[in-house]
């Protein structure tokens, strides 16, 4: 893109620009690479980036080309959790996409490297490479060592579990602020296969990242030495005009699902290759999800199911020894292209199982099934999901009674105030994309519960969405949303709900004229949003499309 800065007279007063910044004719005269880095001091995945970038300045100028450091913006959704601030997590993924096409486009780069690390950045980042499609790769800042607490691994769900437990009298303040201080040790992403993580080593999967990008420690000299691979690689992809949607292609879209389903990851994965997927012109939708989930065996559990974190995944062999084994019953496509240069079957074909405590073999696998199921029924026609790795055994199938929430705050004030008990089921409604407006995530309802010992006796089901780090009978994603009329709308208190998962099912067990009646009698809700968030709620999708904003409008 940048061929005509460089040697078009025309465009003598860009290259003037150009040396404003301090780069020589040599470097102008060599391809321009982007790195688009999210590091921010806010973030603790992403505070480290800077070293990260560095990396990869080096491998790019090893490689031939020219770097120059780019900003996006990114929301660290633990801090974000919880309050009014998490509202915008997920729109962000779409300022995110649009500040990439922005500045790669407006600047005229020949290539781009990825530096993010957390939740909506990764999704929106890959977004935008397949929006712009120039030669594009993604190095993560890699996840977070564990926290060490009276001799136990711990992370930021442990944090937010903790809470729950000094409301319940078993844990003391003194020990929730001893555990404040440790659970979350340092820089990356958090420890566990929580949703950073999971669309991190995803990108492992869709050939956009090197092997390892989503479990060498963000701590290590590995992940170093995996930015510096990065720069290199992206100028052998600049000059052989490899691009992102020649990489992303249905092939990969499902091997990255298969994946998905062998470790047990974050069910937001679902809403993230949905649009990443659009982006690339491809459709996938909750059919295709259930399908691959049927077929491939769950491999791994991690935290917050146990307190496997990601440091032994990546010990035990890291995705490509996952990858290695799914391939053993044909369940992944190795020939699908990826930014290493190679067929991705090159990337895993030598990779091999080293602890099978944290990684199971093909033959012996934790579940014959993924770790994500979608369900469907009188409550949510168009689908719901739940990440049944991170369920009981004794909760894949439960009848209870609901108590109705028409926001998250509500739900968790009745949780640690005691009013929901054995055998109900907690509805939080009003939180889908357009409802919330958002979709926010409810990591504070499902910590409550598990702090307050309710996670084997009590479901939650919700239009929002989940944190990678919830665990529990959490079924998010209900759609049709309640803000768009859905039967979780017209759910009253002391209704019966009928979950099965195994079968995939979620049923509302009410009479059709009693909930016609209630629907005549439905005033719509008033969520009372400003700012961008208004324009979000009026453009955006269901979570069953991804919660892509409308094209057309």
């Amino acid at each position: 893109m940048s061929q005509e800065l460089r040697t078009n007279i025309e465009k003598a007063p860009q290259r003037a620009l150009l040396k404003a910044l301090g780069l020589t004719d040599e470097e102008i005269a060599k391809p321009l690479i982007a790195i688009v880095s999210a590091k921010s001091e806010i973030v603790p995945g992403h505070m480290h980036l800077d070293a990260i970038t560095d990396a990869v300045k080096a491998g790019v100028y090893a490689g031939g080309c020219t770097p120059v450091v780019i900003p996006s913006i990114g929301v660290c959704d633990g801090l974000a959790m919880g309050h009014n601030g998490m509202r915008y997590s997920l729109p962000s993924r779409e300022l995110i996409a649009d500040g990439v096409e922005t500045m790669l486009c407006g600047h005229a780069f020949d290539g781009a490297v990825f530096v993010p690390n957390c939740d909506k950045i990764v999704p929106g980042m890959l977004m935008g490479a397949a929006r712009v499609n120039i030669p594009s790769i993604f190095v993560s800042g890699g996840p977070m060592e564990s926290g060490i607490f009276k001799g136990k691994r711990v992370g930021l769900s442990s944090m937010f579990e903790g809470v729950g437990a000094v409301k319940k009298g078993d844990m003391s303040r003194a020990e929730l602020d001893e555990l404040e201080c440790v659970a979350c040790p340092g820089c990356g992403s958090c420890c566990g296969m929580y949703t950073a993580n999971s669309i991190n080593c995803l990108c492992e999967a869709l050939g956009m990242a090197l092997p390892y990008n989503g479990t060498a420690l963000a701590t290590s000299s590995e992940r170093i030495r995996l930015a510096k691979k990065a720069g290199l690689s992206v100028c052998s992809l600049v000059r052989e005009a490899i691009t992102p949607r020649m990489i992303m292609t249905k092939r990969a879209f499902t091997n990255a699902l298969t994946l998905d389903m062998a470790l047990g990851a974050s069910t937001n994965t679902v809403l993230h290759l949905f649009a990443i997927a659009a982006e690339c012109n491809i459709q996938l939708t909750l059919d295709n999800v259930q399908a691959v989930s049927d077929a491939t065996p769950t491999l791994c559990k991690l935290s917050p199911s146990t307190d496997v974190d990601m440091q032994q995944l990546h010990l035990a062999g890291g995705v490509p020894a996952v990858l290695h084994e799914l391939a053993k019953n044909n369940l992944i496509d190795g020939s699908a292209q990826t930014v290493h240069g190679c067929a991705l079957a090159d990337d895993y074909e030598h990779a091999h199982v080293k602890d099978e405590r944290v990684i199971r073999k093909i033959n012996d696998p934790i579940s014959p099934v993924g770790g994500i199921a979608v369900l469907k029924g009188t409550l949510a026609e168009g689908g719901a999901l739940v990440k049944r790795s991170a369920v009981d055994k004794d909760m894949l199938t439960f009848t209870g009674k609901a108590k109705c929430f028409n926001c998250e705050e509500d739900a968790v004030v009745a949780i640690y105030d005691g009013k929901i008990k054995k055998g109900d089921v907690v509805v939080i409604r009003y939180e889908g994309p357009a409802g919330g407006p958002g979709m926010r995530e409810m990591l504070s309802p499902t910590s409550a519960l598990v702090g307050m010992g309710l996670d084997k006796d009590v479901a939650l089901v919700t239009d929002g969405r989940f944190s990678g780090a919830t665990r529990g009978a959490a079924i998010g994603h209900v759609c049709p949303e309640a803000a768009e009329g859905g039967k979780i709308a017209l759910v009253a208190d002391g209704d019966t709900i009928k979950i099965d998962i195994p079968n995939g099912r979620i049923n509302l067990d009410v009479p059709a004229k009693m909930l016609e009646a209630r629907r005549k009698k439905l005033r719509p809700h008033d969520t009372d949003v400003g700012g961008w968030l208004l324009r979000y709620q009026n453009l955006v999708t269901s979570a069953s499309t991804g919660a892509v904003l409308k094209k057309k409008f």
